[in-house]
């Protein structure tokens, strides 16, 4: 292999481009084969070494391997407890423990592996007394544990703190400074996606949110040990360049508050482009998104089942999802390298230049008061809202296909008598201390119209 390569001689980029000329018979080369992205980036028909001054650095903090994981909404407790030693025994490594309300603790973790499985929480309360009982059980058990605690994530998606600004931080700060604790905040990006931020505007978003964590705890010298959840979407190479670049960022950013530069991600597959009618091709959307995310360096994977926008929690959704991942891991050899897009030039190029346009975005936001003043004051929420429009326009128009929805849709196909949930945005009414970020799939109007005129 050595001498046969020596019988060629390299191409540079140049010459590329001027064969690309020659074959375009007399077509612009940037009206035909160069296409910009949501994100403003201009993406090349071909990427080169010529395109790159120096040699690729490593990304900090990539995993040498993924876990699996299963979500489980905490309702009835022993029931709970079935289903997570059955997702363990049927192949989970991690489990996302979601609740509204406090649950009995031991009840839910009965005979649970803790020496084995990785569990995290996304709890939609928060109680000093629970937390200090759930820090107390997991410390005896020597569980691996990710809180993953975000009084901002829920400030965004709610539009008010859990009970006031105080209050939250005093039990922040609580939790934090317990030694036991290790994995205490979380920033949930997800909302910002399933919202329609671009992947730039998820990027800058994210990091500017957990430098509100970072400036408050600033002075306490505690470690923070950031806990990002990411919603993947389909655009394939974006997204694994997106999750490479937030920790690229992550470490610019901690570094300078001399914290831990690597961080622990969550990875989920997007809600945005999920789809009521034809939802079988909700799998294919959900495979590439997971191997966005095992590609772009996830340390934890969670699939979303095929028919979660509109069943409840089912066993054959959730052994499905996690077959997809299982199939990813133990069969199409996904875990056999843990940097397979390392050195690749596109996603290289791709990763590069979403950070720096999320570095500049991040830095106007610093500018002009920080994440939280342009929370209150609505700029953040414009943004997301007109970087969501100009993608809805584009399914509108037909330009952004959902196969089975606006391309090729199955008229036939009857859905009103399946829905166990509610799949479009609920509205309710309240009063709040700033405009929450709504999450919205594309296919929404569409489907409405489509219910209504169901025979």
């Amino acid at each position: 292999m050595n001498n046969l390569w020596k019988d060629f001689d390299s191409v540079s980029a140049k010459q590329w481009k001027q064969k690309i000329q020659v074959d375009l018979k007399g077509a612009d080369y940037n009206d035909t084969l160069v296409w910009q992205s949501l994100e403003g980036i201009n993406v090349k028909p071909f990427y080169h070494q010529d395109d790159f001054e120096n040699s690729f650095n490593p990304i900090p903090g990539q995993p040498s391997n993924w876990n699996i994981a299963q979500s489980i909404y905490v309702d009835d407790e022993v029931i709970v407890n079935g289903i997570a030693l059955n997702a363990i025994d049927k192949g989970a490594e991690a489990i996302i423990i979601i609740a509204e309300e406090l649950f009995d603790i031991p009840a839910v973790f009965k005979n649970f592996p803790f020496d084995k499985v990785a569990i995290y929480c996304k709890f939609s309360f928060l109680s000093q007394e629970f937390y200090n009982e759930l820090i107390a059980f997991f410390s005896e058990k020597k569980a691996t544990i990710y809180y993953g605690i975000d009084l901002i994530g829920n400030l965004t998606k709610d539009g008010n703190w859990f009970h006031s600004l105080e209050k939250d931080h005093q039990i922040l700060e609580n939790l934090v400074q317990n030694s036991s604790v290790i994995n205490s905040i979380g920033v949930n990006t997800a909302t910002y996606q399933n919202a329609g931020a671009n992947c730039v505007q998820q990027l800058a978003y994210g990091i500017a949110h957990a430098n509100e964590y970072l400036n408050h705890f600033s002075e306490t010298n505690k470690e923070i040990n950031f806990t990002f959840t990411v919603s993947v979407g389909s655009n394939y190479f974006f997204e694994i360049a997106k999750i490479r670049a937030l920790r690229l960022l992550h470490a610019t950013i901690a570094d300078l508050y001399k914290c831990n530069v690597n961080c622990h991600i969550l990875a989920v597959p997007s809600k945005r482009n999920k789809t009521l009618y034809d939802y079988n091709v909700n799998m294919l959307r959900t495979t590439t998104e997971c191997m966005s995310a095992v590609l772009g360096g996830a340390d934890t994977v969670a699939n979303l089942p095929y028919d979660a926008i509109y069943h409840k929690s089912n066993k054959f959704g959730e052994r499905i999802s996690r077959n997809q991942l299982l199939i990813l891991k133990a069969e199409s050899y996904f875990d056999t390298v843990s940097n397979a897009s390392d050195g690749s030039y596109y996603i290289e190029a791709l990763t590069q230049e979403l950070a720096e346009k999320a570095l500049t975005l991040f830095k106007d936001i610093e500018r002009n008061g920080g994440f939280l003043s342009q929370l209150k004051e609505g700029t953040i929420q414009k943004k997301i809202k007109e970087s969501a429009q100009k993608e809805q326009s584009l399914f509108d128009e037909g330009k952004l296909k959902l196969l089975g929805t606006n391309l090729q849709p199955n008229l036939e196909d009857k859905m009103k008598e399946n829905l166990e949930l509610y799949p479009f945005v609920k509205t309710k009414p309240r009063k709040t201390l700033l405009e929450p970020i709504i999450e919205k799939r594309l296919s929404e109007n569409l489907e409405k119209e489509r219910l209504e005129n169901e025979k």
